[in-house]
């Protein structure tokens, strides 16, 4: 019996950060056909309200360290107004949306990163395995649209900060034994992009070999090196397709797309 498919979305902190930008992209998401669920970022409004608050931002890699005021900090941002706002924001369109985050339902253990070589602080690593992902399922299959934040926990009472990225890849992975799962990366770019200040530079397709080649020569940096290692870790784990792109092309699925290695043991 063949699986029925699930779309899962990744939204970008500069677009949830833009209210105009936001609306128009959460009606072309309820337009998505089929099963679907959400991931939000929300590191913009988080370092816009650190800065606020005299809380400083640290980052390595582009990955922020947190620490046990910015993980209070990011806990209100991104489980609370964030999220709540999305979930009022879908429901005004017809979406019959919940907000979640990892701890809500065990949906999304993680193990708290060691901090050999970077302290990274409160920053937790979920592993696909322990997905709850019949937990998911139950939501999906009642009609409801998950809409996730980026915090999880570790089992023991602790809430942990986690890259939404790789939540999308985590719950993209999990629930492929279940569906033909497809992930989309939106942000505010075309896709990955050879020139950052050039949309016309968008590489239209990339397999891992090519990724590790741009990183050396500095055309993957930042943000996207974590975007990138976890699509391609969701290709290589069952997920269907990966796409990177702009928040407008959600529907027409324009971006760039990531494919799988004809060799993978010699990445890997």
């Amino acid at each position: 019996m063949d699986k029925e498919s699930l779309s899962i979305v990744k939204i970008g902190g500069n677009i949830v950060d833009n209210p105009e930008a936001l609306e128009l992209f959460l009606a072309d998401f309820h337009h998505l056909k089929g099963r679907k669920l959400l991931i939000h970022g929300g590191g913009v409004l988080a370092s816009r309200m650190a800065a606020q608050l005299g809380i400083e931002t640290k980052m390595e890699q582009g990955r922020r360290i947190t620490d046990a005021e910015t993980l209070k900090l990011v806990t209100m941002v991104y489980a609370g107004w964030i999220n709540k706002n999305i979930v009022a924001a879908l429901q005004k369109i017809g979406c019959n949306a919940i907000g979640l985050s990892g701890a809500d339902g065990n949906a999304i253990p993680a193990l708290r990163r060691s901090p050999i070589p970077v302290d990274y602080g409160y920053v937790g690593d979920p592993d696909p395995k322990k997905v709850n992902a019949d937990f998911l399922s139950q939501l999906i299959e009642s009609g409801i649209t998950p809409v996730f934040c980026a915090i999880t926990h570790d089992g023991n009472g602790s809430l942990l900060n986690t890259n939404a990225d790789t939540i999308a890849y985590s719950l993209a992975t999990a629930l492929s034994g279940k569906y033909e799962t497809s992930l989309y990366y939106c942000f505010e770019k075309e896709g990955v992009l050879k020139d950052v200040n050039d949309p016309q530079s968008m590489i239209p397709s990339m397999d891992r070999a090519e990724s590790e080649a741009y990183k050396k020569q500095g055309i993957i940096a930042d943000g996207m090196i974590p975007k990138l290692d976890n699509s391609f870790r969701a290709i290589e784990n069952g997920v269907k397709e990966v796409i990177i792109l702009h928040a407008r092309n959600l529907l027409s699925k324009r971006g760039t797309i990531l494919v799988k290695n004809q060799y993978l043991s010699d990445i890997i």
